[in-house]
């Protein structure tokens, strides 16, 4: 199955990197994986018929609302997971970065498991090794950073033991 599943992401990948599918990609991509979840109870994403993904669930660097997010996640062991800002190539870092940059813990989703996470960035000495990790889930991933024309964020979410999920409350004046 491993192998299948590699073959047909080998398949796929080139088509990722088209034109065509970073114009369309960021425009129907997101109501589709919605329009997904909330026909399957949050139990499947469409991406996840390629890639391990997950739902990531942050508050907004300056809005303290809650934010969803969908992500493509490489596994890095102990139940972590990376997750980089590609934006489909865009020159713009993407909104949930600024949002995990703001307030590092959030919580996410996987196959419908809910669990709290606090995200670092990678530093930059790790960079390489974690995107040999990533491109061995989907090749040809890091040619998004380099058409961006900037430094992708790549975060690592770490597990948080307590099982309670981060308070989404605002912060009180003077605390943000």
């Amino acid at each position: 199955m491993a192998r299948l599943l590699h073959a047909a992401r080998s398949a796929i990948a080139p088509l990722t990197h088209t034109r065509a599918f970073r114009s369309a990609g960021p425009v129907l991509l997101p109501p589709a994986e919605r329009l997904t979840a909330w026909l399957s109870g949050g139990r499947l994403q469409l991406s996840a018929l390629l890639v391990p993904s997950l739902v990531l669930y942050s508050t907004g660097a300056r809005s303290d609302e809650p934010r969803t997010t969908y992500l493509m996640y490489t596994p890095d062991g102990h139940g972590r997971a990376i997750v980089a800002g590609t934006a489909f190539a865009q020159r713009r870092h993407p909104a949930w970065t600024y949002n995990l940059l703001a307030h590092p813990d959030a919580t996410i989703s996987v196959r419908g498991r809910r669990m709290p996470v606090r995200a670092t960035l990678v530093e930059d000495d790790e960079r390489d090794a974690v995107w040999a990790r990533i491109e061995s889930q989907w090749p040809g991933y890091r040619s998004y950073e380099r058409e961006s024309g900037r430094v992708v964020r790549l975060f690592r979410l770490q597990p948080l033991t307590d099982t309670a999920a981060p308070d989404r409350r605002r912060p009180a004046a003077g605390q943000r």
